[in-house]
């Protein structure tokens, strides 16, 4: 069965407060080789069939209109694992 993969971060512009606090962390740990961490939502959706122009389609309105926050976040990536 395939699977579909959404990805979503926050936009660029705005401050990850999750990803600011996991750096800090990492770097109390000594682990300073990060200068930057951002943490994101992903949506796995099996498919019970082919995947075709017309389900992507629906995915990308849905990746787009519940899945994400279009004020604070974007759809970075739509992929279909076999």
């Amino acid at each position: 069965m395939p699977t579909i993969v959404v990805e979503v971060m926050p936009k660029a512009e705005l401050l990850d407060p999750q990803g600011k606090a996991v750096a800090g962390a990492l770097a109390r740990l000594g682990k300073n080789e990060f200068s930057a961490v951002r943490i994101g939502k992903r949506f796995e959706l099996t498919v019970d069939g082919e995947v075709d122009a017309a389900l992507l389609a629906q995915v990308d309105e849905l990746a787009a209109d519940l899945f994400s926050n279009s004020v604070i976040e974007d759809v970075v990536s739509v992929t279909v694992n076999d």
